[in-house]
């Protein structure tokens, strides 16, 4: 009878587990139209990011008969990137690192004093994610138009809506990877070879695999990428502080909040009439009401829709606004507390722009246009010729940074007798090294000397152009026997 009793009590048990839902559903987002100075300010935003995004691969940027006339390129070619009037080179990745080091400082420091405003307008993620939401709308309607299409049982109507809509999808993917793609070549050549039908299977697959990317990431994923794949909202409160501007919640005029008829008094109540039209409009589906949340990107819609019923119901806008929290707490204790532009967080930041900055600064205004670079072979390190003389061989590193081919010629210090020999293919000597435009030029050189045996001698290279303009030096061992 025990048994029995235990085995029902076990199977209620397992049945009551399995009824559990650990997990919800993720809901989908129907974020509501919303007109309003934030709105209007995200429309502009993104008309320039995606304006500089598609255009900027077709700038032209003249550098020389030598060198590639697009202004900004990545060329994996030739290992080099070119932005305007600044050339990059893989022995330069100094130059990149402080790039990098100056847009997360940037954003720190902006986050620092406007919150997630990087978030809520310029980051690729929500404005490709608007576009989207954009023609969803105009081809499916608005909010509840579209929440119940998606609900509804497929028909023609749902179908030719929802193809439509996922076909300008696609091809607002394949434009955006197309262009990200220009970067990388030359613009109008590769255009031109599209018409052609005469493209790589290698830009193809790139093209293939980030259109994909796109679409989903601003199709499906959405909100879930600012949530759970992106680092940034993790540690965005590691950079706010009491004088950061936030999205903000009057709850002192808010609350209680409660439904309001016309006419009704507003004595005895809080302002917020609970008609959810911040939630509806949030692109994140969060209740900013409840305050601020990890979810949040600042981007000001709730603002928008919460001014827009203020008005309709003759009271003050600014119930939900961009805000700090020492503003708020001065307020409700009847004083003023300015924005802080100036503080210990914000000073930080900036010294360290500026630090990094002018570090870059100084790099590219010295940025020698000749590099010499020498290394001395391993095996043998020296060879003793029948003449008697010691002969020491090096591989001759030359990087021409000019847009010109250019002709180099080779002296040696530390060595009174030594003989320079260069081994190349062609005709090649110590006066005439020829390096061709934004190239490395490689030379094997051997350096003999009746040098006395003893301690490696410190001997230096010097190499110039025919003109003299450019110069540069190494220094390196001359190695002898050690008897």
């Amino acid at each position: 009878m025990s048994n029995q009793k235990q085995t029902q009590s076990t199977q209620t048990s397992t049945q009551n587990s399995q009824d559990i839902q650990y997990f919800a559903k993720q809901e989908k987002i129907y974020p509501k139209r919303v007109w309003g100075r934030y709105r209007k300010i995200k429309w502009l935003v993104m008309a320039i990011t995606l304006g500089i995004y598609y255009l900027t691969p077709f700038i032209r940027w003249d550098r020389g008969p030598n060198a590639p006339d697009q202004a900004v390129l990545i060329d994996l070619n030739n290992a080099k990137a070119y932005w305007f009037w600044i050339e990059i080179w893989p022995q330069e990745v100094y130059i990149l690192t402080g790039i990098l080091i100056l847009a997360a400082i940037g954003l720190f420091f902006v986050t620092s004093l406007f919150g997630r405003v990087w978030c809520g307008y310029t980051c690729p993620q929500t404005v490709w994610t608007d576009l989207f939401v954009w023609v969803e709308r105009i081809i499916q309607g608005d909010r509840n138009a579209r929440k119940k299409l998606h609900e509804s049982p497929w028909t023609f109507d749902k179908i030719k809506k929802i193809t439509l809509t996922h076909a300008i999808w696609l091809f607002i993917a394949w434009w955006t990877a197309g262009s990200f793609v220009l970067y990388f070549n030359d613009a109008p050549t590769l255009v031109r070879s599209f018409f052609e039908w005469d493209v790589s299977p290698v830009v193809l697959t790139f093209i293939g695999g980030l259109t994909f990317s796109t679409y989903l990431m601003a199709g499906f994923a959405r909100e879930q990428v600012c949530t759970f794949m992106c680092p940034y909202a993790r540690f965005q409160s590691a950079m706010f502080d009491r004088d950061t501007l936030i999205i903000s919640y009057d709850e002192q005029r808010g609350e209680q909040r409660g439904k309001h008829k016309k006419g009704e008094s507003w004595e005895g109540r809080g302002h917020c009439i609970d008609c959810t039209a911040c939630v509806q409009v949030c692109p994140m589906g969060i209740d900013i009401r409840n305050g601020l949340q990890m979810e949040c990107i600042a981007c000001g819609l709730c603002v928008d829709a919460c001014n827009n019923i203020m008005d309709k119901i003759d009271l003050p806008r600014g119930l939900i606004r961009y805000d700090t929290t020492n503003h708020m707490e001065a307020e409700v204790k009847g004083g003023d507390e300015k924005f802080k532009f100036i503080r210990p967080r914000t000073i930080y930041y900036l010294c360290v722009i500026v630090l990094v900055g002018c570090t870059m600064l100084y790099a590219l205004i010295n940025r020698a246009p000749l590099q010499l670079n020498v290394l001395h072979d391993r095996n043998p390190l020296f060879v003793q010729l029948s003449s008697g003389e010691i002969r020491n061989g090096y591989i001759l590193k030359i990087l021409n940074k000019t847009h010109d081919h250019l002709e180099y010629k080779i002296s040696l210090d530390g060595l009174d007798d030594a003989r320079i020999e260069v081994k190349a293919a062609g005709e090649a000597d110590k006066n005439k090294l020829h390096v061709p435009a934004d190239s490395v030029g490689s030379y094997h050189v051997y350096v003999s000397s009746f040098a006395e045996p003893g301690k490696p001698r410190e001997i230096t290279f010097n190499i110039q152009d025919q003109s003299g303009k450019y110069k540069d030096s190494y220094t390196s061992k001359f190695v002898t026997r050690n008897d």
